[in-house]
């Protein structure tokens, strides 16, 4: 009797555990996009943009800071990034580089609502709906890009845009590790099948 009820807490936990990975892989969602034309095997070396890493653009409250974000979030990217493009077999380099990198981290606020009646046809008589609306859901929520950009010889040949939500009350830690699984998905889809 006992082996059969540990078998099945044993299973219950596994699955538990199965669905919480699944809900923490789909936090961040990820697309990349490519220039067909371009041969990504002839790219063996890569190098920040020399105008600048990336910038943040902010567009929450009147007192965003995108400079001061810039400033906390710049050297995690380039170390992020500067980790994974090793792991891809590239080397960076300052000098006339085969891929020119740059990233932008976006910020903004987003709402998402519903009313009573919304889904229902209108009436035949007038198209109004057959009682006043009002409201039932109502979502608010802080969402944040962050995109990637390879150029060669000034055009963009690979670009990655990874997208989630951003938890107002987390600590900062699980913000860098939010931003550095975000490049880690990113670069996943590098060089392109």
């Amino acid at each position: 009797m006992r082996p059969i009820r540990f078998r099945f807490v044993a299973l219950a936990i596994a699955t538990v555990l199965a669905l919480a990975a699944h809900v923490a892989l789909e936090a961040v969602d990820v697309k990349a996009d490519h220039d067909k034309s371009f041969d990504f095997s002839s790219a063996r070396t890569w190098g920040w943009n020399p105008a600048g890493a990336g910038d943040v653009k902010m567009a929450r409250t009147k007192d965003d800071d995108p400079e001061a974000m810039k400033r906390r979030v710049d050297p995690l990217m380039r170390e992020a990034v500067a980790a994974e493009m090793t792991r891809r077999g590239l080397k960076e380099t300052s000098s006339d580089p085969d891929l020119t990198v740059t990233y932008f981290l976006l910020l903004t606020s987003s709402s998402s609502s519903q009313t009573v009646g919304q889904f229902l046809p209108a009436t035949a008589a007038w198209g109004l709906p057959m009682f006043p609306a009002a409201t039932q859901s109502l979502e608010m929520m802080n969402q944040g890009s962050l995109v990637l950009d390879m150029s060669a010889n000034g055009a963009i040949v690979w670009r990655g845009v990874a997208q989630a939500k951003i938890e107002i009350g987390i600590d900062d830690k699980k913000r860098e590790a939010r931003l550095r699984e975000g490049v880690r998905d990113l670069l996943k889809r590098y060089p392109p099948k």
